[in-house]
């Protein structure tokens, strides 16, 4: 019991809403100054400080850029208005355009939050002057906002790529299916709930061929990005860490030579944004990796398999069993946190009963991205509450047919390996 004494420090610092980050250094502390005292002081900072002297972690910061740069570049109006012409004339249009512009935004920012933080500015505005509820509004963009994680090349691949020890081009090439089922799923909901309250279309009729060709080409310099990034991997052009630079580098004079919109002033801004962004993951692994020595002294890992192994010898009921887990700790706890904390418990159990890492990868952050809704600590949910000021309660009264679509897409995926790994088995 007394070996999971800082699990449970963990969790109260957590409830006290101490930043992750904090949380996991200072339960790490407890166990090696109260528990294990036998410890050197400094094999504990050497942990925390190597953690991150990690070549592939330079990815990290490079894809964070990049995101920046491509929200200065103008091109995220072009991925709307792109959106807008193959999705805009059918019920809900807008709300439709909404939940595919987190589709093409997966690609480029890699970040729930950043995309519900930039359609919560610009298209719940919108969809509330054209009739929609803020509510919905506010719901659907926090929903479609799971999508961009998932959908290459998020930070969440990357890290979970590591800690798995899978490649990253792997875990990129499996991840667009889920995207796309997910984004299918939010589509039809949509249309359901538009239909019954008669939300009307943004567009009076479809796009012509001419006129969608015309917007694919306006936005074809973003669409290219992922698919030159993974194919780069896949030949061997580059390593993750190089097509974070090599995407950067594009990134920047598609915004400062296609569209103009990048400025110089712009520049300050964006290396902020990356510096914060970066520092804020780096800080949750370096806390992690401690947190994960104090885990392997005690062989809580170990003592989980074993759990997990007696409680059930099915791979489908212990699926069962991490998703629900899952979905309850993604409720009180941020989704990358999630992932650096439990996937270094989960993946040595599930690989035991011969479930594919990169299987369980897909499965994992689909879950931890449906958490990002649910409260009380949902992340995606107080982004967008916060910036359209919508109260709690309004907002869980407009979210659950969504949560409902994408546990569907989520036990699709757990329990279909083909249908997960669709993309990852076309290219291998």
């Amino acid at each position: 019991m007394e070996a999971l004494l800082p699990v449970i420090v963990l969790f109260v610092l957590f409830f006290m809403n101490i930043p992750v980050a904090f949380s996991l250094i200072g339960s790490s502390l407890f166990y090696f100054i109260f528990i294990n005292n036998s410890m050197p002081t400094e094999m504990v900072i050497q942990q925390y400080v190597t953690a991150v002297e990690s070549f592939p972690y330079l990815a990290v910061p490079f894809f964070v850029m990049m995101g920046s740069v491509m929200n200065y570049s103008g091109i995220s109006g072009a991925m709307m208005d792109f959106a807008n012409v193959l999705v805009g004339h059918t019920k809900g249009g807008l709300a439709q355009v909404n939940v595919l512009l987190s589709a093409f935004m997966g690609g480029i920012s890699g970040s729930a939050n950043a995309d519900a933080a930039m359609q919560s500015k610009i298209l719940v505005p919108e969809m509330v002057k054209k009739g929609f509820s803020l509510p919905f509004s506010g719901a659907i963009t926090a929903a479609s906002s799971a999508i961009s994680p998932v959908i290459p090349p998020g930070t969440n691949l990357i890290l979970y790529a590591l800690i798995a020890n899978v490649t990253v081009g792997d875990m990129f090439l499996a991840a667009y299916m889920p995207g796309i089922l997910m984004t299918i799923a939010l589509m039809i909901a949509v249309h359901i709930i538009s239909a019954k309250r008669n939300y009307t279309p943004q567009r009076q009729k479809m796009a012509s061929i001419g006129e969608i060709l015309r917007q694919f080409i306006k936005s074809i310099w973003a669409l290219v990005i992922p698919f030159v990034i993974i194919m780069g991997m896949r030949m061997g052009m580059f390593t993750p860490t190089e097509a974070g630079a090599v995407a950067v580098f594009f990134s920047v004079i598609v915004g400062f030579f296609v569209y103009k919109e990048l400025k110089l002033e712009h520049i300050p801004v964006i290396l902020m944004d990356t510096v914060k962004g970066t520092g804020g993951v780096m800080a949750i692994i370096a806390s992690a990796k401690v947190f994960g020595y104090y885990l392997t002294l005690e062989r809580i890992p170990q003592m989980i398999t074993e759990f997990l192994m007696n409680m059930t010898d099915s791979p489908i009921v212990l699926l069962l069993v991490i998703n629900a887990l899952l979905l309850f700790i993604g409720m009180f706890l941020e989704g990358g946190a999630a992932l650096v904390i439990l996937a270094p418990l989960l993946v040595p159990a599930v690989v035991s009963f011969g479930i594919d890492p990169i299987h369980f990868g897909m499965i994992f952050i689909v879950n931890i991205m449906i958490g990002g809704l649910t409260p009380p600590f949902g992340s995606m949910m107080f982004t967008v509450c916060t910036i359209v000021g919508l109260k709690l309660e309004d907002f869980l009264k407009e979210v659950w047919p969504f949560i409902i679509a994408l546990i569907a897409v989520l036990l699709l995926i757990t329990y279909s390996e083909g249908v997960a790994l669709f993309t990852y088995n076309l290219f291998n």
